[in-house]
Order: C-alpha cells, then structure tokens, then sequence
C-alpha cells in the first residue's frame, strides 16, 4: 500500500550515529555509540533496561544535549532540518491527547501547529486504520487505538524517518501483527524506520536489522540473520548411553551439557560430526536436533552481565 508522496528533500533518510555520548554527573548513559540505520529496511534498536536505548532516541530528536558526538538525518542534525515534522515522525511514548477532544481533531489540531494542511489528518486517520474511530473522543479509546493515535500523528508530514520507543507496548495479539504489518509497509516504500523493543520474538519477525547495546555501548549490529548466525550453533541429543557419548564427545574438545540424564546439549560440534561420534561409541540416538538460535537467546547471550542501572 502506498501511503503518499515523500518528501522531497532529506533524500536518503540515512540516520548516522557517530560517537554519540551522553554524561550525567557520574553516569554515562550512552558511551561512544556509532551505528547507521538504512532506509528501505526495519531496524530494531535492542538494549537490556537502562541501556540507553531512550537516552539515544531523545538525542537523534534534539530532546536531549549529546556529551559528544552526533546523529544526523541524511547528513543534518534533527535541529537543523527544515519543518523536520516533514522528514522525522516520532512516538516515544504512548499517544497523549486531550480527553474531551475527538481522534480527528486531535490530528487537525497538530496540523494547525505544525502548519500541514487539515486534510492530512484525514489522511494519516485512514492510514492507520481508525477512521471509524475519528469521530469518538480520546478518553473512549482503548491502548491499542491510542498507539495507532500517536503514529498518526507522526505520520502527518509524511516523514522519510519513523522512529517509535516500544510501539507494540500493551497491544493484543491481532494488534502486534497490525503494528508488524503497518511499518513492513513504510519501509518498503523506502522509509527508514527505527523501532526499539523488547518484544524480542516480534523483533526478529519485524526488523530487518539489529542494532543492539548494553550499559551505553554498541554490542552488535547488522541483519537479523547475520546476527542469529554469529551465534554458536548447538545439538540437541538424546541417548541412554549418554555418558559414554559426553566422554567421546569430550575427547573432541567440544562443549557439552547435560540437563537431564538422557540429554545433552553439545556446542562446537553438528549434528554428523556428533551421530559419527555415536556410532564409535555404541551410543543409540532417540534425538539429534540442531538448535537454531532465536533473536532473544542470541540478545541475551550478547547482553549477559552487561546491564546498564540507570
């Protein structure tokens, strides 16, 4: 689906992040973090609580002074862009509007502001599904419209850049798939669009990139399954003679643990290397199963120990 023409200027919607830091008193919230995130493509920007993941956000839109650093947004500084509501939308928290006001007057009322014309209101009304709802006041609506409010309004000047902190907070299931779905779409009209979460299982079906950090600092970035295959890949094994097979196994120099009796988890080793070493040792197999690494062990994997209190 097409959502209307971008905006003209602002050309790439590369967002660059270079050496951004943030220092508060005795916290360093955000340590020298460097990364680009890529129009055309979902980036999850991934991080442990306290990791400075809101800290950077606040930064890339001028809410918070870097220590050092900078973020620009096809090559310039979210305070020097012109009418940046046209080439930057942004919800980093959940939709605030006033009680009393209806859905389409909240939006009309930001256009006014912001100096968009009022039929875009309408327009990014339409986009995220809630024209039926334009009409109902913001008091009567349900968490789920409310996050659909807020990227409305981020879409009024129909940005080149979207960026939203835990969008899929709160949302059913039917609403997380709609949310998935709505930015697949933005980015595949060429918009860059940056979404930090903690929905990691969400993350790995939605982004097409990672960015991921802990305690300030960068820790890893690049495709989702690049990342996944930088993991170690482990086997799960199933055998009564599960000790004589750790012991062969061990003579290989790879990892082996052993949760249950009967079960190992071998890493350093696949699966033929593992069933030839079965063979040698008279072991019989009820299971030989590659674990292919999700986004959230290999998130946690990465992250272990590296928390940042903030």
């Amino acid at each position: 689906m097409s959502h209307g023409q971008q905006s003209p200027t602002d050309s790439t919607g590369r967002i660059v992040v270079s050496g951004l830091t943030k220092q508060y008193k005795q916290l360093r919230a955000v340590d020298n973090l460097s990364f680009t995130v890529h129009p055309g493509r979902v980036t999850g920007f991934l991080g442990p609580n306290g990791s400075g993941k809101t800290t950077t956000l606040r930064m890339l839109l001028n809410l918070v002074t870097p220590t050092a650093g900078s973020a620009t947004f096809g090559g310039a500084r979210y305070a020097d862009l012109h009418e940046p509501v046209r080439h930057v939308g942004a919800v980093l928290e959940a939709s605030s509007a006033h009680k009393g006001r209806t859905g389409l007057n909240h939006l009309r009322m930001i256009c006014i502001a912001t100096g968009l014309p009022l039929s875009r209101a309408d327009e990014a009304l339409a986009m995220v599904g809630l024209t039926p709802a334009g009409d109902r006041k913001f008091k009567g609506y349900s968490l789920g419209m409310k996050q659909r409010l807020g990227i409305a309004a981020a879409m009024l000047g129909n940005p080149r850049v979207l960026i939203l902190d835990e969008p899929a907070n709160g949302l059913d299931p039917e609403g997380i798939r709609w949310m998935r779905d709505f930015l697949k779409s933005l980015a595949a009209e060429g918009r860059t669009v940056l979404v930090s979460s903690h929905l990691l299982s969400e993350m790995q079906l939605l982004a097409d990139d990672v960015v991921i950090i802990a305690a300030g600092k960068l820790i890893q970035q690049g495709p989702v399954g690049e990342v996944l295959n930088s993991a170690t890949a482990r086997v799960r094994v199933r055998t009564p003679q599960a000790e004589a097979l750790a012991k062969a196994l061990a003579d290989a120099q790879v990892t082996v643990e052993r949760p249950e009796p009967d079960l190992l988890i071998v890493s350093g080793a696949d699966a033929p290397a593992i069933g030839r070493a079965a063979l040698a040792a008279q072991a019989e197999l009820h299971e030989l199963v590659t674990d292919k690494p999700d986004l959230e062990r290999v998130f946690l994997e990465l992250t272990a120990g590296k928390a940042g209190i903030r």
